[in-house]
């Protein structure tokens, strides 16, 4: 066999197999562009629940701009309250989300370009965490009513012949087993607002506070 004869041979051969339906495909599953999703990287991202604190500049649109912000990137916000600082001249926004690590870091990289934002920090587990609801339920029991109210540290806020107001604070968990204690005598409204929180012990809740409050102080001796 010639050489040319031999390489044009080869050539045949090498094209040789099985058709592209019938080859062999990785099992597991793939994201829109078509690359296989390790599953190992998968499970390392799931969603998971946190709180960000955003001490921005009390002015009129802050929390429309922030608000907006998070919600054209389409973050999932479970919470969202705002409110004064011990400085007027700033408030803090607090955003309770459940997003994986790399959604969380957006969020925060995110409100960090916003130019009312001051600092922006995500708060450990043993941050201390706060919620208020206020619950009207029907008076037809009022005795096993503010019962209830005491067991859960509540306070009667309005009782009338129809109807009894009560307010309950806690974390999480308190609130729900409050609303689920309250069913049995059947709430004709609700209002909740929401987490608040702070970092426990001396640590500021974002790295610009302390700062903020020196010098604030400084003005005050």
């Amino acid at each position: 066999m010639s050489q040319e004869t031999e390489g044009d041979y080869q050539q045949v051969n090498a094209l040789q197999g099985p058709a592209p339906e019938e080859r062999p495909r990785p099992s597991g599953r793939r994201n829109s562009q078509g690359t296989r999703i390790d599953p190992e990287v998968e499970a390392e991202r799931q969603p998971r629940r946190t709180v960000i604190s955003a001490l921005v500049e009390n002015e009129p649109g802050v929390l429309a701009r922030v608000s907006g912000l998070v919600s054209r990137r389409q973050f999932n916000i479970e919470s969202l309250t705002v409110g004064e600082t011990t400085n007027p001249e700033t408030s803090r926004i607090t955003l309770v989300i459940e997003e994986p690590e790399p959604g969380i870091r957006q969020v925060e990289k995110q409100l960090q370009k916003l130019v009312p934002v001051i600092s922006v920090q995500e708060l450990g587990r043993d941050a201390v965490r706060r919620e208020l609801v206020i619950m009207k339920v029907h008076g037809d029991d009022p005795d096993k009513v503010h019962a209830v109210a005491e067991m859960y540290d509540g306070t009667t806020l309005d009782a009338g012949p129809r109807t009894i107001t009560v307010e309950i604070t806690g974390d999480e968990q308190k609130i729900d087993d409050a609303i689920d204690a309250f069913q049995q005598f059947g709430i004709r409204e609700l209002s909740r607002t929401g987490r608040t929180a702070m970092a426990r012990g001396a640590e500021w809740t974002t790295a610009a506070e302390e700062e903020r409050y020196e010098r604030m102080h400084e003005q005050w001796k």
